[in-house]
């Protein structure tokens, strides 16, 4: 249920397809919606699809469902196959069933990319056989044969995904969580709902497991006496080693994980130096949290310091993280489309410039998009503050986030142009035009993607193609 176009849906009818099973693949999109994913699937000889519907008879005749994780469940296909006794499975669910090796599960509102990429890098060279997998554009089952019981399994896993861990009742042996910011309230009826699914990563751990939480956000320090497991904390605040002692006790002691000590990272109460943070490679703040996220794991697992210090010069992040796409006439043009919620933007802008050390006013924002009913005042001040000029895609929220501006300047007086664009390709050729040297041109929308895009990828992709024809 849900083929898709991010790659997950492929993998799912390419694991049932291997195994012999009958396959019938529905979704609502149309098949020239789908084109992209149904291509890549026409060598599967005897998959049936059902598109731009779903039909009532196949979720009651159906011996198992796969529902795509985005599928909410109160859908009402999913409610006539249970009234049907027809079981509901993810691809998440049924790999925690077959997986033998440990599993190290990485969530966050923000930051679970970077920091799992991140742990792979750190583990690889001194477990070769580490995998990463999860919330990147495939599904997990088609990594199950690479694993054997002493694989170590890198999962980045969605508030979406953890939901459908639910009926197994598991939780990775090792769990992070970045941190818990608003988002997608367009899906979820309230934080509490949000943050029940984000739970799931460490709810069934048993004692021996291990938690590693981000001691500078309080929601997850209010969730942490609920954990069974051993917590690890990470800090960018020196102050958190003093603080460790005055924790609510838990059902195990907490320990202190991977810190930041003026421009040092240290790890553990015995102070082991890990790196400076000259060895960082990525932008912002934000980053920095991610990296002591991964060090912590790194740890755990023994990784030496010198492994993890060479990887942090190396590793320069992920495709549409901040990631510098081009300069041209002393003006950089930068890719971070993975901001979908505006706390993202915020960070993103104001790890720029720190960076680059830049006066306000030399930042060319394009933001805009679909809206998950989320709040953009906070955003709307700093781009009031910071920014040269706002160019603005379509999108549900991108009103909202205009009105949001304008109230912001309005109050403080200031001009700050707001110009709206029919498409990506216009936006990047009209930021070219007013940029001067030394001016950043950033795509980081705070937005989703859907309704203009297929995903936030293709959003990405049609910035770069847009900048490279410059």
């Amino acid at each position: 249920m849900g083929i898709g176009l991010h790659g997950g849906g492929l993998g799912v009818i390419n694991f049932f397809y291997q195994a012999g099973a009958k396959i019938l693949a529905t979704d609502l999109r149309t098949r020239r919606e789908l084109r992209e994913s149904l291509d890549a699937l026409r060598n599967f000889h005897g998959v049936r699809y059902v598109l731009g519907q779903h039909r009532e008879e196949d979720f009651k005749n159906a011996d198992l469902i796969i529902k795509n994780p985005a599928v909410p469940n109160e859908s009402k296909f999913l409610k006539i196959a249970k009234k049907a006794g027809v079981p509901i499975e993810t691809d998440i669910g049924i790999f925690f069933e077959l997986c033998p090796a440990t599993i190290i599960g990485v969530t966050g509102s923000r930051g679970k990319s970077t920091t799992a990429s991140l742990i792979y890098q750190f583990l690889k060279p001194k477990h070769p056989d580490t995998v990463l997998a999860g919330n990147i554009r495939m599904s997990v089952l088609e990594k199950l044969q690479e694993i054997q019981k002493t694989t170590l399994v890198v999962l980045e896993l969605s508030s979406w995904q953890l939901n459908g861990l639910t009926p197994q009742k598991k939780s990775p042996q090792v769990s992070v969580i970045t941190n818990i910011i608003h988002d997608h309230l367009d899906r979820y009826n309230s934080m509490k709902d949000y943050i029940l699914d984000k739970k799931v990563i460490f709810q069934f751990q048993k004692s021996n497991n291990f938690l590693v939480l981000n001691y500078d956000d309080e929601i997850l320090k209010n969730l942490a006496p609920e954990a069974k497991s051993k917590i690890y904390y990470y800090s960018i605040n020196a102050q958190t080693i003093g603080e460790l002692e005055k924790l609510p006790k838990t059902s195990q002691e907490s320990r202190l994980g991977a810190y930041l000590a003026g421009e040092s990272i240290f790890f553990g109460a015995a102070k082991e130096k890990i790196a400076e943070l000259s060895d960082i490679k990525l932008i912002g703040r934000h980053n920095i949290s991610n990296v002591l996220a991964a060090v912590t794991v790194a740890k755990l697992f023994n990784v030496p310091a010198r492994i993890i210090k060479k990887t942090l010069n190396s590793f320069e992040g992920l495709s549409g993280r901040i990631q510098l796409i081009k300069e041209i006439n002393g003006v950089k043009y930068i890719n971070d489309t993975a901001s979908t919620i505006p706390e993202a933007a915020i960070a993103a802008i104001s790890g720029l410039s720190s960076r680059y050390c830049l006066e306000p006013r030399r930042i060319i924002l394009i933001t805009g998009g679909a809206d998950k009913n989320l709040d953009f005042r906070d955003f709307a001040a700093i781009l009031a503050k910071q920014t040269k000029a706002v160019l603005m895609l379509p999108g549900t929220a991108t009103q909202k986030i205009e009105n949001q501006i304008k109230k912001a300047i309005f109050n403080k007086k200031i001009k700050l142009p707001i110009k709206r664009f029919s498409s990506i390709e216009k936006t990047v050729s009209f930021a070219a035009k007013i940029a001067k040297p030394g001016d950043i041109v950033l795509l980081s929308p705070g937005c989703a993607s859907f309704g203009v895009f297929r995903n936030q990828y293709e959003r990405g992709e049609k910035f770069n193609q847009a900048v490279n024809k410059l």
